[in-house]
């Protein structure tokens, strides 16, 4: 594993590399608000990419690298996400194609930036629909503005709500609740078996 920072305009990010042998493509993983890269699911994807022959980043956003658990506003997230993308795509990734992901608000992170960033898939983890028990605080809207190939990890207990399928987004939903513990070994075969197939017509 690399460990460095990248510099971003609302201060240091930090990326750590999981390489693999003979790379088909890069997947960016962000954490949770409160959370960190350390999360169970985000383990299990990182190790199930590398599996698969996929580079793996995962991202503190910069609140994080300072020491605040206290998550950045939506356009912060994003316009550090992108820095650490093009960081990253320049430096480690040059040619793979990048997939977007994360858990929870990483989730939502790779979704708004996806196109931007033309990401050519995204993987999220708990994607939190709304707020719990606030149904009427949509926020799939961020999830139905994604263009590419879009698999989606939820807990069927979880209280965040639970997305519907659509034309290029698959839905799996397994036991537990918004943070995945209960089916860690699940999360990492279903992401796994959905990156190779969606790489398979890149490579």
């Amino acid at each position: 594993m690399t460990t460095l920072l990248v510099d971003t305009p609302h201060g240091p990010a930090r990326a750590s590399l999981h390489c693999a042998h003979e790379p088909r493509a890069a997947l960016l993983l962000g954490h949770g608000a409160g959370g960190g890269v350390e999360a169970p699911d985000l383990v299990a994807a990182c190790r199930a990419a590398n599996s698969v022959g996929v580079h793996v980043a995962l991202i503190e956003q910069p609140y994080r690298v300072a020491g605040r658990r206290a998550p950045a506003p939506a356009g912060q997230l994003d316009t550090a996400w992108l820095s650490v993308v093009e960081d990253l795509g320049e430096r480690w990734f040059d040619g793979l194609p990048l997939v977007f992901g994360g858990r929870s608000s990483g989730a939502r992170v790779a979704c708004r930036t996806s196109v931007e960033g033309q990401a050519v898939a995204v993987l999220c983890l708990a994607f939190p629909v709304h707020p719990p028990g606030k149904p009427e605080k949509s926020r799939m809207a961020e999830l139905d503005g994604v263009e590419v190939a879009t698999l989606v990890v939820q807990g069927e207990n979880d209280p965040f709500g639970l997305p519907a399928g659509a034309p290029h987004r698959e839905v799996v939903l397994l036991k537990g609740d918004h943070s995945l513990k209960a089916s860690v070994a699940d999360v990492g075969r279903y992401v796994g078996e959905w990156m190779d197939r969606v790489l398979r017509p890149l490579d």
